[in-house]
């Protein structure tokens, strides 16, 4: 640097001056040459202090020391005052005060800046710091006065305040470097619009467009539909007036008793006549022939039975979440595997997070930094509590029998400056003891010290000052003289230690923080199993520590294995409410399947066995599924074992129900045997149960077209459960009904069979309770005039108010929810989001295919001088600036700008042996300068140091390997050792660089943050593709370790949408082809189905039930139940044989709503209501609530609204009652 420019710049200094100053200056110039306008600002005031003939004018000595140098004695100056005028200090700060430390992302000024920080720092400060020689850094104490203007106050005689020409930090130095780059100077940043905002809600005339057209969609629905009930009614009106309105009951019964000619019916009726009979006639003959043989039936079905559920010897259970949550192939997957395979799992995070929230705080004059607020928890006692239990959760030691010894810690700890034979003080423990090097000596120690003629004492608090301010310093400025570095050797963050604070006031925090780090090894690693067996370790000290009554702290807690322990314990421990659920369930079916004629035929007439035999009949089909799969290697998970026993319970029980009450309801007639009479009921009713089956199994199957392997191995195992439910129904619940029928015309009582009663059967048959009371009050109410055009209105309503709360549905699933409501883990959740500054960790990963080592590439990529204004880590800093929208708080860390900057050979990083037996080799920096006299590149003309290609491949695994240390910070070790993969020819594959996450509290700012990361790495992605010798399929993403989880929300609003319409679409399909063809009777069934599906979402808005893959598999099962509250109506209503459509609807209510809902609705809510005692929030939420939603919605749709629906839209009156079965074919060859 030249002063006064060229030619006219002097000197006053000896080569040992220079050579000292050179050597002063290494230091900074290590921190600072990414900017060279202030790199030659911050040399430029100590180059003038020392090599300036006119350094008196600006500088008076103020302490000398008389020592001996080369055995003569001389006196040497150990302190001066400088006084330089404001404005060169204020321009020489500003062009420093942005600069970037690439390894943390953040500012260099704050390790410069004492205490302040980097927020507080101002030039003063700035100076004061460079002049204190407490901080090991200043060679001697220099007393720096900034002076303002002219103003001469106080000034000694003789000076002048020294106002040389400081650069800004967007300017060329006179040396011919480049301005500083945008990371480093906000000058020379381009002028960049602001991203848009997020959209605005979508808003019509001044409010909520959805609700608005919610509100236009039911007004005109509702106008129709009336519209259409005046018109039929004036049409009805017109043509009884016509006929003669008197005569209306003659005409009814004419029109049943006289013959129909072929051409009066239509080809619908004709087809649907053909399947209904083929249907019939076959179940007809199936079970006469199931019944004739009952116990080789039986024997049979448990064979088939028995031989599928021997699978269930190799069954596979995934808890694994990521396993259950995200597809091997969906791009979140195959990014973790990349970055598995390459950097290796991210690491096992174990953590405390402690408070004192009765213990008030303090105020502490601080000798050095002023009055200081010390809340409770920053207080000498519980820090050294701390201590103790970290010391004590360090010596944990067990037998390992996968080791075969003692293991402890260091077998399993993360140990980034020593991974290869680490000890326990290698190990990476995050605290505040740290700050203190976990010694018990350095938290007591005390000094004094004299301050601006003051002398006080200073402790422990004033280096926990310094250090929460200036984590990165290698000595405080205070007596004491201390360290802040860890004792594993790297820093502490100062977010990583203390948590609730605001903004940099650290000291006054509410929580400590306490962290061990344990490498994450592959599951089929041996020493995965240590590690779980350590943490278990872990879990049992604190847990113990908590309950202990002397403990001071409360405090939450958690280890990496916590989650998956936390929901194995709650599914052990729900079990029983399972059970009890299935129990309720047994004993209302035993219960109500009986006839109960007599009170002396009570043990005969009930149904017991033939409950337990339905329930038998679901476990049977549970069990066979589950082996089938099982045999051809589908894994299984909990949600199928809760989930899929519900839903083909509520298919078998209806089935059981619709069965047997119809054939209490018949009467055998004459000549008939039992095994006929059975036959006859099971074709007449077997069709409907098969239109339901077959439905729900096809839905089913299609639903595994999902790409979430929990939703496809759900839809896998119900879909098959359901078909294996209707065939064991066909067989063995037939012949089981038929020995029960044989034993009840025997009088024999059920549990008791050698014991009979004398009161005989009567022949008569049994309606039970129900179908009289739906037959006589509740059909002829709902179906009034007035109440189905009231009907019609709710349901109309509530389908659109459904549409429009569906549309604000959240989507997502906090992970609090997987969580028991007595989870100590609910507790650590609550004080992550309370305590902690920061979110997770998101690396940007690159790929094979960028060439690192061309200036281009490095370009491209780094963030200090010379790089490009959109490179990779510069485009991240970019997003920093709006982390609201980004997500991103802390830009990324740079191994190539740390790189560029340890090759630079103002440091003293890298330097090659010039003497000894590595001569030509990589000399760190702590070795002295006499053995390395050589820098590995030669200096630059300008500032923007760039390697060759040589150059770079020859020193990156040296840099990699170099320890950090005082005399050279940008050592690769620890912060970049891992994150650069090399082949072996030398190409770099992979490599990473870290950044943070603000605080994401809610699975819809972690599914955000992973949209917008996405969005970042596409657009750094397209710009490095078209650097030069780039690769075509080069690709940069981002990892967070969170992603796999989250992915699933950015599609599953799509995918469910796709599931549930594949799941619809067999219901109208098979209903039709089941029905004859029938496709209005299909079409209805279809809407009934939509509108309970649509509600249901509506509901779990106002239940504040979340949209995520457990409620999809809870919407597909809710598609299956509600076929069986609809097929079976609209079945029924189909094959009625009354006049009107109202008299159908009525007779379908009473018969088969009776069944429907004895079946469906009264077997699923007992056994729904227990599960609301369940601990596990999952079950509370998405199965006590969601399925009593669907059950009540399914319910009320079913026996309300379609009733009423199919009297104004349901099909004509079908015409086969009037033909003889043997007129079917010909009636067949006239449709077609």
């Amino acid at each position: 640097m030249l002063d006064q420019g060229e030619e006219n710049t002097y000197g006053c200094c000896s080569l040992g001056q220079l050579t000292s100053l050179e050597r002063s200056l290494s230091l900074s110039k290590g921190v600072l040459n990414r900017c060279p306008s202030c790199a030659e600002n911050f040399a430029h005031m100590h180059c003038m202090a020392t090599c300036s003939p006119n350094q008196t004018v600006a500088v008076k000595v103020t302490k000398v020391m008389n020592v001996t140098y080369l055995g003569q004695p001389k006196d040497a100056v150990v302190a001066y005052s400088a006084y330089i005028n404001n404005q060169f200090a204020e321009t020489a700060f500003q062009s420093c005060k942005n600069v970037r430390l690439p390894a943390t992302g953040g500012f260099a000024i704050s390790t410069m800046c004492g205490r302040y920080g980097a927020t507080l720092c101002t030039p003063q400060r700035w100076y004061d710091f460079q002049g204190d020689s407490s901080n090991g850094l200043a060679p001697l104490d220099i007393d720096f006065h900034l002076i303002k203007g002219h103003d001469t106050t106080g000034l000694p005689e003789g000076v002048i305040p020294y106002n040389g020409q400081a650069l800004k930090c967007n300017e060329v130095t006179p040396s011919g470097s480049e301005p500083c780059s945008c990371q480093d100077c906000k000058d020379s940043c381009p002028s960049l619009p602001p991203p848009p905002p997020p959209p605005a809600p979508f808003r019509l005339a001044g409010m909520d467009g959805f609700l608005l057209i919610s509100i236009i969609l039911s007004c005109v629905l509702i106008c129709a539909f009336l519209l259409y009930v005046f018109v039929s009614f004036r049409m009805s009106s017109k043509k009884k007036k016509d006929q003669g309105g008197g005569k209306r009951k003659d005409k009814t019964k004419d029109i049943f008793q006289r013959k129909i000619h072929p051409s009066e019916v239509t080809c619908a009726n004709k087809t649907s006549l053909v399947a209904q009979d083929f249907l019939s006639s076959l179940f007809q003959r199936w079970g006469t022939l199931m019944a004739s043989y009952p116990l080789t039936v039986l024997l049979f079905s448990a064979v088939v039975v028995a031989v599928l559920s021997v699978g269930l010897k190799s069954i596979e259970l995934t808890t694994d979440p990521v396993e259950l949550w995200s597809a091997p192939n969906s791009q979140a997957r195959q990014e973790k595997d990349f970055h598995d395979k390459h950097f290796g799992p991210f690491f096992r995070t174990n953590q405390l997070i402690l408070t004192a929230p009765d213990k008030k705080g303090s105020i502490y004059d601080s000798l050095l930094f002023g009055k200081q607020n010390f809340s409770g928890i920053v207080s000498k006692d519980l820090i050294i509590q701390l201590l103790e239990l970290q010391q004590k959760i360090q010596q944990i030691e067990f037998w390992s029998e996968d080791l075969n010894r003692t293991a402890s810690l260091k077998d399993v700890c993360y140990a980034p400056l020593n991974p290869s034979n680490p000890s326990l003080t290698d190990c990476a423990v995050n605290s505040l003891p740290q700050y203190f090097q976990n010694s018990l000596e350095n938290i007591n120690a005390k000094a004094n010290m004299t301050e601006l003629g003051v002398t006080k004492e200073v402790d422990w608090r004033d280096h926990l000052i310094y250090c929460l301010n200036s984590p990165l310093s290698f000595k405080d400025i205070t007596a004491l003289g201390m360290s802040c570095m860890a004792d594993y050797g790297a820093p502490v963050f100062t977010f990583l230690a203390v948590g609730g604070y605001e903004d940099d006031d650290y000291t006054n925090a509410e929580a400590l923080i306490l962290t061990f780090s344990l490498n994450n090894f592959p599951r089929e690693d041996p020493k995965f199993k240590v590690a779980l067996q350590w943490e278990k370790e872990f879990l049992k000290i604190v847990q113990d520590y908590q309950k202990n009554p002397a403990t001071n702290f409360t405090f939450a807690y958690m280890a990496e294995r916590s989650l998956e322990d936390e929901i194995n314990r709650t599914t052990a421990e729900d079990i029983p409410i399972f059970m009890i659920s299935y129990l309720v369930i047994f004993v209302y079916i035993a219960v109500a399947l009986g006839e109960y004629s007599s009170c002396k035929r009570l043990l005969v007439d009930s149904k017991f066995l033939v409950g337990l035999g339905g329930i038998l009949v679901v476990g049977c089909s549970v069990l066979a599924s589950m082996g089938f799969y099982s045999w051809i290697g589908i894994p299984s998970s909990l949600v199928i074992l809760q989930v899929v026993p519900f839903l083909v319970l509520a298919v078998g029980a209806d089935n059981i129900f619709i069965f047997v009450l119809e054939y209490q309801r018949d009467v055998r007639r004459a000549g008939e045997t039992r095994e006929q009479h059975i036959g006859r009921v099971l074709g007449h009713v077997a069709p409907s149960m098969l239109l339901c089956s077959l439905s729900e199994s096809v839905c089913f199957f299609l639903g595994a077209l999902s790409t979430m392997p929990a939703v496809r191995s759900f839809a896998l195992y119900a879909a098959l459960a359901v078909l294996m439910d209707f065939a064991l129904q066909m067989t063995a619940f037939v012949a089981l009904l038929s020995l029960d029928a044989r034993r009840q015309v025997k009088n024999r009582c059920e549990l008791f069979c050698c014991v009979s009663v004398s009161a005989k059967h009567s022949n008569k048959p049994n309606e039970g309770f129900l179908l009289p009371l739906m037959r006589k009050y509740y059909a002829p109410a709902l179906l009034n005039r007035y109440t189905r055009i009231f009907v019609m209105v709710v349901f109309i309503l509530m389908f659109c108010a459904s549409i429009f709360l569906m549309l604000h549905v959240k989507v997502g699933l906090d992970q609090e929810l997987a969580m028991p409501t007595d989870s100590y883990m609910l507790r650590y959740f609550s004080y992550l989001h309370k305590y902690f500054e920061v979110g997770v960790p998101v690396y940007f990963v690159t790929k094979r295919g960028f060439n690192f080592t061309s200036e281009e590439g490095m370009n491209a990529v780094c963030s200090s001088v010379g790089c490009d204004q959109f490179s990779l880590t510069q485009k991240i800093q970019y997003a920093t600036n709006f982390p609201d929208l980004s997500y991103i708080a802390i830009p990324a860390n740079s191994w190539v700008d740390d790189f560029i900057d340890w090759l630079n050979p103002g440091s003293r990083c890298c330097r090659l042996y010039t003497l000894g037996p590595n001569q030509g080799e990589f000399c760190p920096a702590n070795i002295s300068s006499l053995l390395c006299g050589r820098k590995c590149m030669n200096a630059s003309a300008t500032s923007a140091i760039r390697p060759s290609v040589e150059l770079f491949n020859r020193f990156l695994p040296d840099f990699l390997g170099n320890r950090p240390d005082l005399q050279c910070s940008k050592g690769g070790l620890g912060a970049y050792d891992t994150s650069v993969v090399i082949d072996g020819g030398g190409e770099i594959i992979a490599s990473r660089f870290m950044a943070y996450h603000t605080t994401l509290t809610n699975s819809q700012e972690y599914t955000a943050a992973l949209q917008k990361g996405r969005e970042l790495a596409s657009s750094i992605t397209e710009a490095m593709r078209k650097v030069p010798g780039t690769s075509p399929d080069f690709e940069v993403f981002t990892y967070t370790l969170t992603n796999v989880f989250y992915e699933q929300y950015l599609t599953i609003v799509p995918e469910g949408l796709f599931n549930i319409s594949m799941c619809l679409l067999p219901t109208f399909v098979v209903c039709c082809l089941l029905l004859g063809l029938d496709l209005l009777s299909g079409l209805l069934n279809l809407i009934t189905i939509i509108m309970i599906v649509v509600d249901t979402v509506g509901v779990m808005t106002l239940w504040s039930i979340d949209y995520n893959a457990v409620s999809l598999i809870n919407l597909v099962t809710a598609v299956g139940i509600s076929v069986e509250f609809v097929s079976h109506m609209t079945r029924s209503f189909a094959l009625s044989t009354k006049p009107t459509r109202v008299e159908r609807a009525a007779e379908a209510t009473a018969n088969m709503g009776s069944a429907v809902f004895a079946g469906v609705a009264m077997t699923n809510l007992p056994g729904i209501l227990v599960l609301a005692f369940a601990k596990a929030q999952l079950i509370q939420i998405f199965f006590f609530r969601l399925n009593l939603v669907i059950t009540l919605l399914g319910l009320a749709h079913g026996l309300i609204f379609l009733p009423v629906l199919l009297t104004y839209f349901g099909t004509d009156l079908y015409s086969h009652s009037v033909f003889p079965a043997s007129s079917v074919a010909p009636l067949l060859c006239v449709c077609i």
